[in-house]
């Protein structure tokens, strides 16, 4: 059995085609993608089996998602962590101006907020913009 399908038995999912393609798509990326960019990656799915592919994994653990500044939504592939509707990806992510990349920073992580009283945090994101170690370099 391939890394892929393990992975997806493993988090109670069918084996397809199309999650096995999507899923190397994210174990072979070093960054976050964009649905866009899955897209052309996978030109053989449409749209909408890209979307709900997606879905399932943010709901199985395996990627979540990253807010962005123009409201569209990046993923990233999760830590083993992360289980069924509850992820534990409590990093910062990096979106570096000059590439556009974003990158999940696994060493540095969200501290805790004191909310005031009757206030409940559900989940915390923090992204840092500016140039990543690669741009720094050129």
């Amino acid at each position: 059995m391939s890394q892929l399908e393990t992975l997806l038995k493993k988090y109670n999912l069918s084996v397809t085609e199309g999650r096995k393609k999507i899923l190397q798509l994210f174990l072979d990326a070093n960054a976050a993608l964009e649905h866009a960019t899955i897209e052309q990656n996978a030109p053989s799915l449409d749209r909408v089996t890209i979307y709900r592919t997606l879905q399932s994994f943010v709901e199985k653990g395996i990627i979540h998602t990253i807010p962005t500044t123009d409201s569209s939504i990046k993923y990233a592939l999760c830590k083993d962590e992360c289980g069924h509707g509850h992820h534990h990806d409590n990093h910062v992510h990096f979106l570096c101006n000059t590439c556009g990349t974003t990158f999940c920073i696994e060493q540095v992580t969200i501290p805790k907020i004191k909310l005031p009283a009757g206030f409940v945090s559900q989940q915390a994101d923090l992204v840092v913009s500016g140039r990543c170690n690669l741009c720094n370099q050129n």
